[in-house]
């Protein structure tokens, strides 16, 4: 064991697109000992990084997925071995990321690290479908939540009826497989059924779609383009704006069918 532990980096990795990671997060990768990681930084930022310092930490194509006490423990192990550790992760470490929960746990087993923040996709996403979070002319606000908790807790923590009565634009992150659970819960709540919805998956990847629709067409729209994890939901009249400057849009989904699907 070294005589003082190295340094941990919670570093976010941004959307996705390699050029969108931070000068400063691509340097420290460039030099740390090992990378635990998940599959969200994106296939092109991994493969950058030596195989024999990559750890995955993340969700697996069986199905099987790293516990967050493993992830913490392994940190704090590696830290104290003298490892230069890098925890990386997609889009920014604190929004919803867990970056919260491992920068407790190293302060706790006295650890040093630093936080190297990234670009949220909860931002990202809608900004390169060509949607604005607020516009002028349309909304002065914008609230970010999950559509994926701690299944272990009691019950949901997102008030619905509360955003509903908020206004504004909301941004759902990780809410694909929920979305007909909190889009009904927001029509229940008064939410207008025909209020514009985008779905953006895998922004900035080369793979990304966009699917636009209403509160009350979303789910079908969905379900026909396909659209998976990982995806971001915007709900709100700056979701329409899309229509207006796509054609114009240079870093918009290449396959155009599958930005349709329902009243604009």
């Amino acid at each position: 064991m070294a005589d003082a532990p190295a340094t941990v980096y919670l570093i976010g990795s941004g959307p996705g697109d390699p050029e969108l990671l931070t000068v400063k997060a691509k340097r420290l990768l460039s030099t740390a000992d090992v990378v635990l990681h998940d599959k969200l930084p994106g296939p092109e930022i991994l493969e950058e990084i030596p195989e024999d310092k990559r750890e995955d930490v993340g969700k697996r194509a069986d199905g099987e997925w790293t516990p967050q006490e493993y992830t913490n423990r392994r940190l704090v192990e590696l830290a104290e071995a003298g490892q230069t550790v890098i925890r990386l992760k997609g889009g920014d470490p604190f929004v919803f990321g867990r970056g919260g929960e491992e920068m407790e746990h190293l302060a706790a087993n006295d650890i040093p690290f630093e936080v190297v923040p990234g670009i949220t996709s909860a931002t990202a996403a809608p900004g390169v479908a060509g949607i604005p979070l607020t516009h002028r002319d349309h909304v002065s606000s914008v609230s970010f939540v999950t559509g994926h908790e701690d299944p272990t807790k009691d019950e949901s923590a997102v008030d619905w009826e509360a955003l509903a009565d908020t206004g504004g634009t909301l941004v759902v992150l990780m809410g694909v497989g929920k979305l007909p659970l909190y889009t009904q819960a927001l029509r229940d709540a008064g939410v207008a059924p025909k209020t514009p919805v985008a779905l953006v998956e895998r922004a900035t990847w080369a793979e990304m779609t966009v699917a636009t629709g209403t509160l009350d067409s979303i789910v079908e729209v969905r379900d026909e383009v396909g659209i998976e994890p990982p995806a971001i939901t915007v709900i709100g009249d700056v979701a329409a704006t899309r229509e207006a400057v796509v054609d114009f849009l240079l870093n918009r989904s290449d396959d155009e069918p599958h930005q349709g699907g329902g009243e604009p």
